[in-house]
């Protein structure tokens, strides 16, 4: 049964061609929000707190403040709706999931960035 959902998925689904981005990169994420008859583009910038799944049920989510409050929001890599991905800082970190993120303030929660 695996082997044929597997199939379908990989025949019916298309895939976003996106870069390559992991836990601790900033990113910013552009995709299309319906408002009625009205499209418009918006944009959620923040760091990868975690990517999770595979295949076309991969998920990732991006963790940014919004004043002194955090806010997370989750996405599929498949959505639709999803314009394009930027890779605006690649940050070192030790864990693929970094939950330990939301714990921290002020200069704690700086990433350094990693190097090429």
């Amino acid at each position: 049964m695996e082997s044929l959902v597997k199939f379908v998925q990989d025949e019916f689904v298309t895939r976003n061609e996106l870069p390559e981005f992991g836990a601790g990169d900033t990113i910013t994420v552009f995709y299309e929000i319906r408002e009625g008859e009205k499209v418009r583009t918006q944009f959620f910038r923040g760091v990868v707190i975690q990517r999770r799944g595979t295949g076309t049920s991969e998920t990732f989510t991006i963790r940014k403040m919004s004043g002194t409050i955090g806010v997370e929001r989750i996405f599929p890599i498949n959505l639709p709706a999803l314009q394009k991905i930027e890779v605006n800082k690649r940050g070192k970190v030790r864990r693929a999931r970094i939950y330990y993120f939301r714990g921290l303030t002020g200069k704690k929660a700086r990433i350094t960035e990693r190097r090429r």
